[in-house]
């Protein structure tokens, strides 16, 4: 059995979720459309460069859903999915995730994007195992607006898989291959770790180090 990792925007979705989450609050008028539609910008725009500060955004991020109850998000979500996501998932990222599935891979998606997000989309795509950042919760599963642990961006990501893989008393050596699947140069930390750093819809910076190394490079699809 190998390990096989995928990041999700823009690796395994030609969507950055995230963002896509923004707008779309911002489609239903569930938030302030000027002030919204400029943070997420600015966020968005420091995540690409490099310089997001995770914390901080993530922070930004749960504080805007403590603001609703849990059952609205839900059915928000609900049709975020129905009309943003389900019509984005292509038959060749099926196509990659069926192929570690039946070499009997343990895969896992581990993304920057937090869970509320991403769980529902983790699940369609047919991948059990979700590593991100999860929100702080009431008893109730209310959303209070803090951030639990450390942020799955950079090197959190790295931190959150020997967590998890430490959960079934296994680590990167354990596996005979290890695969990662990012898009980002923000995931070289992870990407540095395993035996196949695969660049997948590479942006410009992850493009020239995966040709200054000799890594694979994957165009999963035209973005």
């Amino acid at each position: 059995m190998n390990l096989a990792l995928f990041d999700l925007d823009h690796t395994l979705l030609p969507i950055d979720s995230d963002f896509e989450w923004g707008q779309f609050l911002i489609r239903i008028g569930a938030v302030d459309a000027d002030l919204f539609q400029k943070s997420n910008a600015e966020w968005f725009a420091h995540y690409q460069a490099g310089t997001l500060d995770p914390v901080k955004y993530l922070e930004f991020t749960f504080g805007t859903l403590s603001t609703f109850p849990r059952k609205q998000l839900d059915a928000w979500h609900a049709q975020f999915m129905k009309e943003v996501i389900l019509p984005r998932i292509t038959p060749q990222a099926l196509d990659l995730l069926q192929q570690h599935h039946d070499a009997g891979d343990l895969v896992a998606i581990v993304t920057a994007t937090n869970s509320f997000v991403t769980e529902p989309i983790a699940k369609a795509l047919g991948v059990d195992f979700l590593i991100a950042s999860d929100p702080e919760t009431t008893d109730e599963g209310e959303i209070t607006g803090k951030l639990l642990d450390t942020p799955t961006y950079g090197p959190g990501k790295v931190i959150h898989t020997h967590a998890w893989l430490a959960t079934m008393d296994m680590t990167l050596a354990s596996f005979p291959r290890t695969f990662f699947y990012s898009d980002s140069h923000n995931d070289l930390p992870l990407l540095l770790l395993v035996t196949d750093p695969i660049a997948t819809n590479p942006n410009a910076q992850l493009k020239a180090h995966a040709d200054a190394h000799g890594w694979s490079i994957l165009q999963l699809f035209d973005e």
